[in-house]
């Protein structure tokens, strides 16, 4: 059996069509990307440690997606002025919350993507590439520039590279789809036992990867996708195109993952 992190069925829009069809439109896809071989060669801590590596990359680029997202739909300069609907607002900057300031297993606040640092130091998996492209951003070097000069499988920089094309050039409901059905991390049941398998044998070294995969799936698989579904449904509105845009990306957004747990598994 497949658990989802998204619950596609918040009470304010359950009974929305645009959303059932997008959902259904996008549904090969996804069950294509919960079945991928990746989850049944995670048996051991190399290669969770090898999965951390790679998998860091999207826990990065998803903050990133977030916070374009809170520029084009709150006013994050000044002298404030009103931007778009309050609703709207409280969406995305309720999301912006928790992910950049949740809290730890010793309830002390931290970012998800610091949390998965975290993690990945206690098991032992590399930082380094990652590490090393946030200084070069720090140092003033262009994304396009730091992805490329990565040392990493061709289909990580193409995940960044799709990621950074969504940031740079499609419209604010474009970027809610991607982030709410192409970007949310979806995790089979079959990958849980695994990790209660891992923490068993080597607790000392995983205990932080598996808080953190108890807090996404309760937080942003909870809460926060209630509030991603609520956000596109209403940047979508009753236009066709849009909710056609949106399914493409998602598609897409889908299909790259994909492609991202190919360089897992090579």
């Amino acid at each position: 059996m497949i658990s989802y992190l998204i619950n596609f069925a918040p009470t304010n829009i359950a009974m929305n069509p645009s959303i059932d069809r997008l959902k259904d439109a996008i549904e090969p896809s996804r069950v294509s990307l919960l079945q991928h071989p990746v989850y049944h060669q995670i048996q051991t801590l190399e290669a969770l440690q090898k999965f951390a590596e790679v998998h860091v990359f999207a826990v990065w680029d998803f903050m990133s997606l977030l916070k374009s997202l809170q520029q084009k739909l709150t006013c994050v300069q000044t002298p404030w002025v009103p931007v778009g609907s309050a609703n709207t607002r409280y969406l995305i900057n309720e999301i912006v919350l928790g992910e950049e300031s949740d809290v730890d297993e010793f309830d002390n606040r931290i970012s998800h993507f610091e949390l998965y640092q975290q993690a990945m130091r206690q098991m032992g998996a590399s930082t380094n590439a990652i590490v090393g492209l946030l200084q070069a951003l720090q140092s003033g070097t262009s994304i396009e520039a730091a992805i490329k000069q990565l040392d990493c499988p061709a289909s990580i920089k193409d995940f960044l590279n799709f990621t950074f094309k969504i940031v740079s050039h499609a419209p604010a409901h474009v970027q809610a789809a991607v982030f709410t059905f192409g970007r949310e991390d979806l995790i089979p049941d079959m990958f849980t036992r695994l990790l209660e398998k891992l923490v068993a044998e080597s607790p000392e070294k995983v205990s932080i990867f598996k808080y953190y995969i108890e807090r996404h799936i309760e937080v942003d698989g909870g809460h926060h996708s209630h509030l991603a579904l609520e956000m596109v449904a209403e940047l979508c509105g009753d236009d066709e195109v849009k909710w056609k845009e949106a399914e493409h990306a998602s598609i897409e957004a889908l299909q790259i993952r994909a492609k991202l747990w190919d360089a897992v598994t090579a």
